[in-house]
């Protein structure tokens, strides 16, 4: 076997390490470094000039979509609702939205948003355009200094625009009734505002009702102002009779509040900014003049009181005293009877009863203790009268009744009570009543067998007259001889006359014959 060449040939190449030339691969970095700081300012320049992202919470996504909703102020674009999610406990719905550059003044604590579409909300219509473009997102920009990014949207678009001049005042009312966002404010038949919104009080007693009264007519609001419910119709058909007011045709569709200011010397500054008010029923319940110096007193009635209400007037021959107050029922344990206790307010003042001769340092109290026993000894009482015949109302009246049974007044009981008397009505039923038990107190039974008697009698009466017309019949017959006497008599008869007929002709042409005769005689 041949031995191998240990000496290596010629013709292979040899390796060796050759160092690297940074110098001359540097430039092919220089293009990806360069596109990524190209990207870092395109992505800063944009989220410079995006503008912030807020969080807006809706009870409803309904006309809402992401991407497309925009959001307005003032009709101007001003943000794009982004995305949309229902939250964690599926109550309400969650959307960001991008806002534009600078806009981050607007975002503030008290700044508003709501869904615009079309609405009717009282005498207001609005957001008929979403009808072709859609819904979009209204801004209410707050006046607040404090930056927010999260927000609830309104149910309801707010009424009154920050920018419009006026002042909010806050009525206080039972009852709701007609009102509604957007409900109008008159002042002497004139729009002059709106119902802005409406809450329950805490104790769920009320309801407070924010209203908006536009620049210059705020200014006739002060502290003496009334405001009452002019929705529709008001008519009042009571015991005083019927009264029809409206404020105008719009609110007898809709309804409205009404308010007026009472002339004053001098003349009261301007309400100040959520002044509260007390919203009446009516014009004649705001205007009624305050109580002076109002005496309860009690009135027990044995007679029905249906048609009396709280708030009835109380009369003293046709003039106004005092009201109704409260109307309860009572049983007497002993007798079981039911009557109605009546409590009545007397402010004769109030309602302009003036006292003549009154010494200045009278005592009141005594007069009026002196006044009423008087008039009760005299046969004043209260009754329940009726004051409408189509409602059926009706009022207590104090009037004398001469022959009223005698009464006192005890004055240790507290409210007093007054004596009473049995209406009309009462007084009526009562005389029926009494006049029914007499008919049932009659000896019915024996009138009527006595009658039985009378009529057997009368035709045993009729019978004998019947017989003795036939017997004269019979003597009258033309072929009787009665019947010829009776002719010739009568022939007689007619003769006499006729002569008498002659005589008084010849008197009437001659009466001086009564006395001389005739004149063919004395010749």
């Amino acid at each position: 076997m041949p031995e191998r060449d240990p000496t290596p040939h010629s013709s292979v190449p040899e390796s060796r390490t050759v160092p690297r030339h940074v110098g001359r691969n540097w430039a092919i970095w220089l293009v990806p470094v360069i596109a990524a700081l190209a990207g870092a300012w395109v992505a800063v320049t944009r989220i410079l000039n995006e503008g912030p992202t807020i969080t807006i919470v809706f009870d409803s996504a309904e006309g809402l979509e992401a991407g497309k909703t925009k959001i307005h102020y003032n009709g101007v674009e001003v943000g794009t609702l982004a995305t949309i999610r229902l939250s964690d406990d599926h109550r309400n719905v969650l959307t960001t939205a991008q806002m534009a550059p600078k806009t981050e003044d607007f975002l503030v604590d008290d700044t508003q948003f709501w869904v615009v579409k079309a609405r009717i909300s009282g005498a207001n219509v609005s957001g008929l355009g979403t009808l072709i473009s859609g819904s979009y997102i209204g801004m209410e920009i707050g006046e607040s200094k404090k930056p927010r990014r999260d927000f609830t949207a309104l149910e309801d678009p707010p009424v009154v625009s920050g920018d419009d001049p006026g002042r909010f005042f806050l009525l206080k009312a039972p009852g709701l009734g007609s009102l509604d966002q957007g409900t109008p404010i008159y002042f002497r038949q004139l729009q002059v505002g709106e119902v802005a919104s409406y809450a329950p009080d805490e104790d769920g007693h009320a309801l407070t009702i924010k209203i908006f009264v536009k620049a210059p007519y705020d200014r006739y609001v002060n502290p003496d102002t009334r405001f009452w419910n002019a929705s529709g119709v008001d008519v009042s058909l009571g015991a005083s009779g019927l009264e029809v007011r409206t404020q105008s045709l719009l609110s007898i569709l809709i309804g409205g509040v009404a308010f007026e200011t009472p002339p004053s010397e001098p003349v009261l500054p301007p309400a100040a900014e959520n002044t509260g008010y007390t919203l009446f029923d009516s014009r004649s319940e705001a205007f009624k003049l305050p109580p002076r110096d109002p005496q309860p007193y009690l009135l027990v009635f044995d007679d029905s009181v249906r048609g009396l209400a709280v708030g009835a007037p109380v009369e003293f021959r046709g003039i106004p005293i005092g009201e109704v107050v409260a109307i309860e029922a009572q049983l007497d344990a002993k007798t079981f009877k039911f009557s109605a206790q009546v409590t009545i307010d007397l402010d004769a003042q109030r309602l302009g009863v003036h006292l003549e001769n009154l010494p200045p340092d009278a005592d009141l109290a005594a007069l009026r203790h002196e006044l009423l026993d008087e008039l009760v000894a005299g046969g004043v009482r209260a009754q329940l009268r009726s004051g409408n015949i189509l409602t059926g109302a009706q009022y207590v009246a104090f009037d004398i009744f001469p022959g009223a049974e005698p009464a006192s007044i005890d004055w240790s009981q507290s409210p007093v009570r007054l004596p009473t008397i049995p209406g009309d009505l009462e007084a009526l039923e009562a005389r029926i009543t009494g006049i029914v038990k007499k008919l049932d107190e009659l000896p019915l039974k024996e009138i009527v067998q006595d009658v039985r008697k009378t009529i057997v009698e009368l035709d045993k009466t009729l019978a004998a007259a019947r017989t003795t017309l036939d017997s004269a019949d019979k003597l009258i017959q033309p072929d009787s001889l009665l019947g010829a006497e009776l002719g010739s008599t009568l022939d007689e008869v007619k003769r006499a006359a006729r002569g008498l007929r002659v005589l008084a002709d010849y008197l009437e042409r001659h009466p001086e014959a009564l006395i001389r005769g005739k004149t063919g005689d004395a010749k």
